[in-house]
């Protein structure tokens, strides 16, 4: 849904802006705001989303203690709003797993899979749904002489549904679950969304897939924003997909100057450690494929590949260990800024994920997506289309870094990386996007389909700019990406300053 003013935008972008408003007002006693901030969000007597406006309530309430890292409250022990509230002024508060939460009580409830025979039945006298059903699971009605599924028998396997020339039955999946590459969404006692942790990558796709806003996950806006007023100097590491994300006016020149008036002291384009990612996966690719590695997967989208890692088992070293952009730009801010603080801005909720480990958490001290940071700009009143320029900042990225947002430009940054330093050498590359079809790439390559190649798993529909944390429509940020990206003044990966610096960052 993204690119789309739903209502289910319009309660999280509230919720965001209400979180940093609380969090820069710090005169406000917090634990009493929070409590009164539900009747704010949803004042009077009618709700403004649902039937009951209590419950609209109590679900705010949930997904405020989530935006401020907290987690959700459990339903049988009625703890007050701000039940331990003082833990969000903790910066390892956002830490605490779960990062994805099922707020159960917004929960439809939705049936995990059905087919049902809808009133465009034509009660038609070749009845093909009937003649493909293996399991002899539907017949038809002795008066209206329409089709209809016993479902008892019903498998659920979609024959009737693909055979009927009118398109009057149809297939209705939970939305999570269908969003959900790695199968990790069941149903609970009670029916309602339940997340499989051991398989959940925080890809956020059941986030922004769910119609009910029942799926969210934890934030660090109150964090980011006591860090800076506690004078620490906190570097704002700005994802390649940023690009068009806050408006059509807004440009990186903008960007700069809105993020310096919330007090960051300075930006990087995080296309700068795209260019060092892809440096670094183009030298390993040359080393160890086909020699020691039957293939290389790329390592820049955190959900794809854990899923990866999970998936080859013994093989995980087919999955490149080179160090991710966000990583690597948190490392070059921390090498150039003593003492500096690190929040990395992006379109993805994985990153939230790729944060908490123990490896990571020294380099990168927050992580906030695009929506997040609406929410901060919002509250401040910063009128960042309109905003003098700063035309200052690192931009020393390449076209190739930059296009690291969209699907296929990882892999193609590798590849232009090694034309450029082993000409001669040939790469095969093949890619997939949505976590369903990495799966499908990876068990082919466990078959030996791709020996020799470089693969790029995506686990967001057109690459990052597909996110969960994104605002705008894939293609149209897809564009904007591709024409920002051709401004660069280097071309290639390898061609860059920073790049001199690599092996210092990943020592």
């Amino acid at each position: 849904m993204r690119g789309l003013e739903t209502r289910i935008s319009e309660i999280r972008h509230r919720i965001f802006r209400e979180v940093a408003r609380m969090a820069y007002h710090t005169e406000w006693p917090v634990d009493k705001r929070i409590e009164e901030l539900p009747y704010k969000i949803i004042p009077g007597e009618v709700s403004i989303f649902r039937n009951d406006v209590f419950l609209e309530r109590a679900i705010v309430g949930e997904r405020l203690r989530l935006a401020m890292g907290l987690p959700c409250r459990s339903a049988a022990e009625h703890a007050p709003l701000s039940d331990n509230i003082e833990a969000a002024d903790q910066p390892e508060t956002y830490y605490t797993p779960p990062l994805v939460n099922v707020i159960k009580f917004a929960c439809n409830a939705c049936q995990e899979k059905r087919v049902f025979v809808t009133d465009g039945c034509q009660a038609c006298l070749a009845h093909p749904c009937i003649e493909v059903c293996p399991k002899d699971a539907i017949a038809t009605d002795p008066v209206t002489r329409r089709s209809k599924i016993d479902p008892d028998k019903c498998i659920r396997c979609g024959r009737c549904a693909d055979a009927c020339p009118y398109h009057a039955i149809i297939i209705q999946q939970r939305p999570c679950a269908a969003a959900c590459g790695v199968d990790a969404i069941g149903s609970d006692e009670n029916g309602r969304a339940d997340i499989d942790y051991d398989k959940c990558v925080s890809c956020g796709m059941c986030l922004v897939n769910c119609p009910f806003g029942a799926i969210a996950d934890k934030s660090q806006i109150f964090q980011v924003i006591r860090a800076i007023q506690a004078g620490e100097r906190v570097y704002a590491a700005v994802a390649p997909a940023f690009v068009g994300q806050f408006g059509p006016k807004v440009t990186p020149g903008r960007l700069r100057a809105a993020m310096k008036a919330l007090g960051f002291a300075d930006v990087f384009e995080v296309a700068v450690g795209a260019d060092l990612c892809a440096t670094q996966e183009a030298i390993d690719f040359v080393k160890e494929v086909p020699e020691k590695l039957p293939y290389m997967g790329t390592s820049c989208c955190p959900a794809w590949s854990v899923m990866a890692k999970r998936m080859v088992g013994r093989d995980e070293s087919c999955i490149s260990m080179a160090l991710t952009p966000m990583t690597l730009t948190a490392r070059l801010i921390k090498s150039e800024h003593k003492n500096a603080k690190v929040v990395f801005i992006g379109p993805c909720a994985a990153k939230k994920l790729e944060a908490m480990r123990s490896d990571i958490r020294s380099d990168v001290d927050f992580v906030l997506t695009f929506e997040e940071m609406a929410g901060i700009f919002d509250a401040k009143h910063v009128d960042i289309e309109n905003i003098a320029e700063d035309p200052g900042g690192v931009n020393d990225a390449s076209t190739d870094g930059r296009n690291f947002a969209v699907s296929g430009g990882v892999a193609q940054a590798v590849v232009d990386v090694i034309k450029a330093r082993y000409p001669d050498r040939e790469v095969q590359v093949m890619r997939a996007e949505g976590l369903k079809d990495c799966r499908k790439m990876l068990m082919e390559a466990a078959r030996g389909k791709y020996n020799g190649y470089l693969l790029e798993g995506m686990a967001c529909p057109g690459g990052c700019v597909g996110g969960a944390g994104t605002l705008q429509p894939i293609l149209k940020s897809q564009r904007a990406v591709n024409l920002y990206a051709g401004k660069a003044g280097h071309q290639t990966s390898n061609e860059t300053e920073h790049v001199k610096e690599l092996q210092k960052l990943v020592d």
